[in-house]
């Protein structure tokens, strides 16, 4: 899933005003610049500050979501709106700024972790939205900023309702199902090299010991599950499972690639669609994921 980040900024936050002057017009064009007054001070009087943003805020952003943001819309969640504040949490790296990468490289690990709690279905997600958040910049850090703010935002239109509304009626086993398989892509993603097997089979095999053991996990889980579909999706990924251990456990480079195969294709999402429908869940696998697995 697509990344992006948005930075808080340290400058003060001064109100800004706009007159509307009203001459000699139709009596139309006065009621569409009346109307347009009074978008526009809803709007001056929705602004709050970025560091008062919480949890399950609907908002828009001022600048798209690129760069320093000062000021956001807070809006009703049953309007449109661009994005949903999903998790917060605070950076603990002592009282020296880390630097932009590493916090970034923070955020990036734990944001879809903390998002997850807030949506647990991905896949009910509305269409082109994509994980961003807003991180402390170097003058803010000296300031006592050490919190990242984690949303979902729509990178073109905007959506409406709360995203965590599913999750607050889903039934136990949907809890259980979600939890276990959010926690296998996790593992995998949240230790995804960017070099290659030759060059970092350590790195490689120590993903492959963290899905092995989020799998063994899942299937403990799905173990207290009735339905054909997901009996069949359990006794797949017990096959998985192996396969990932012997990835974990490859010897050198080749064999961690003949593990990897079955193992890589044995979470495919797709191969969860059945068991998602037993269970009344989404069945529309994302566009990003179905690109992985797609390649």
């Amino acid at each position: 899933m697509a990344i992006r980040s948005s930075y808080r900024s340290a400058r003060g936050i001064s109100a800004v005003a706009a007159l509307l002057a009203i001459g000699a017009v139709g009596c139309s064009d006065v009621s569409d610049a009346v109307d347009s007054a009074k978008d526009g001070a809803k709007k001056v009087a929705r602004q709050r500050s970025v560091f008062s943003l919480e949890v399950g805020d609907c908002y828009n952003p001022n600048n798209k979501g690129e760069g320093e943001e000062v000021l956001v819309e807070i809006v009703p969640c049953a309007e449109g709106h661009t994005g949903q504040v999903v998790a917060d949490f605070k950076i603990d790296e002592g009282s020296s700024y880390p630097g932009d990468d590493a916090i970034s490289a923070i955020a990036d690990e734990r944001c879809p972790v903390e998002a997850g709690k807030f949506a647990p279905d991905t896949w009910a997600l509305p269409k082109g939205v994509a994980i961003f958040y807003y991180t402390p910049t170097k003058e803010s850090w000296a300031t006592g900023d050490r919190a990242v703010t984690c949303t979902y935002n729509k990178e073109s239109g905007t959506f409406t309702g709360s995203l965590d509304a599913d999750a607050k009626s889903f039934k136990a086993e949907q809890k259980t199902y979600l939890t276990g398989s959010n926690a296998v892509y996790d593992a995998l993603w949240a230790n995804q090299s960017d070099k290659d097997v030759e060059e970092d089979l350590a790195a490689y095999k120590a993903q492959a010991k963290a899905v092995a053991t989020a799998l063994d996990a899942h299937l403990e889980g799905l173990k207290g599950i009735e339905g054909a579909q997901v009996g069949k999706l359990r006794d797949q990924l017990k096959k998985t499972a192996t396969h990932w251990k012997a990835a974990a456990n490859a010897a050198d480079a080749d064999a961690f690639y003949i593990a990897y195969d079955p193992a890589f294709t044995g979470i495919d999402p797709n191969k969860t669609v059945a068991a998602r429908k037993e269970l009344g869940l989404a069945t529309t696998v994302p566009a990003d994921e179905a690109e992985v697995w797609a390649a």
